[in-house]
């Protein structure tokens, strides 16, 4: 019922419907629900009350701390941020987001040391965890310090060989001569990951072998649909090589396989301003938001 009358815009509906739930104890989820509603219609007050309220009885619940410290941080209170994903690092040790959110505000806020000591810290907690090492590589990537991220990829992919993630961003950072041989090497050890046929899809698209891209991109999506990220990519790729027949066809697949994850597709999508947005529309805003940010890296590698 709370998920109805939230996609309708009912929020006060949906805030009455919550509100019930939570005086029968209400379980995290419940929690949480109540704050993104609250963050949807810009009460950051009561927004915070309730992560607070919810934290009491589920201390252990990463994604209530999660949305603290992302709200602190929006608000400009970096130093409570810091606190809360402090206090939730010792509850909750293991939980990968609230590491790579603490170490990322200390990164905006140009405390690199701060950042890497974050992420170093949580691999030690956390062994053969691929998402951990990607997020230090792709640090040490944003500062400009690429002999720093070629050492930390090798690093990774010893601990973790067989890591889809790893070896395909593996190939977007090897020299263009090399990124052949390289996602050969990623095939051999990880054939059928969706990760590294996204990557192959790229280096086809790249190559400007059009055909083989496109099959490698269908492929990819057929093997996890689930990740809006692939499916913005693939509609891009068809926006500059594929009739308007055959966009239409990715959009229309996207639609029907409603992707819930990814990077781009995450940040996009979980944003209040597009709550209600149709997939098709979240879609092209992955894709603008994907522009930009390859935007800037040219800019930074050209600096």
């Amino acid at each position: 019922v709370f998920k109805l009358k939230f996609e309708r815009r009912e929020p006060e509906r949906a805030r009455m419907i919550l509100a019930k739930a939570r005086e029968k104890g209400g379980t995290m989820r419940m929690w949480m629900k109540s704050a993104v509603v609250e963050r949807e219609l810009g009460n950051a007050e009561a927004q915070r009350q309730l992560l607070q309220n919810g934290l009491s009885k589920h201390p252990l619940a990463w994604k209530l701390w999660l949305m603290l410290g992302q709200l602190e941080v929006k608000d400009g209170n970096l130093q409570k941020a810091r606190e809360h994903y402090a206090t939730a690092m010792r509850q909750c040790g293991d939980c990968v987001p609230l590491w790579t959110a603490a170490a990322g505000l200390e990164e905006t806020s140009g405390n690199m040391s701060k950042a890497r000591a974050l992420l170093e810290q949580a691999r030690l907690k956390n062994k053969k965890n691929p998402e951990l090492w990607l997020a230090a590589v792709r640090t040490e990537q944003r500062g400009g310090k690429a002999a720093a991220a070629q050492a930390l990829m090798a690093k990774a992919l010893q601990e973790c060989p067989s890591s889809g993630v790893l070896w395909a961003e593996a190939v977007q950072m090897a020299p263009r001569p090399q990124r052949k041989s390289k996602s050969v090497d990623a095939l051999k050890r990880c054939d059928n990951n969706p990760h590294v046929i996204h990557a192959v899809a790229h280096l086809f698209w790249s190559d400007r072998k059009v055909d083989k891209a496109r099959s490698w991109f269908n492929r990819c999506v057929t093997l996890e649909p689930d990740i809006g990220d692939f499916w913005a990519q693939y509609y891009k790729f068809e926006c500059q090589h594929g009739t308007a027949e055959q966009q239409a066809e990715v959009l229309k697949r996207a639609m029907e396989a409603e992707p819930h994850h990814g990077e781009r597709w995450c940040t996009v999508s979980k944003n209040p301003s597009n709550a209600h947005d149709p997939i098709d529309v979240i879609l092209k805003k992955v894709l603008v938001a994907m522009e930009k940010a390859e935007q800037a890296a040219l800019q930074q590698a050209l600096a």
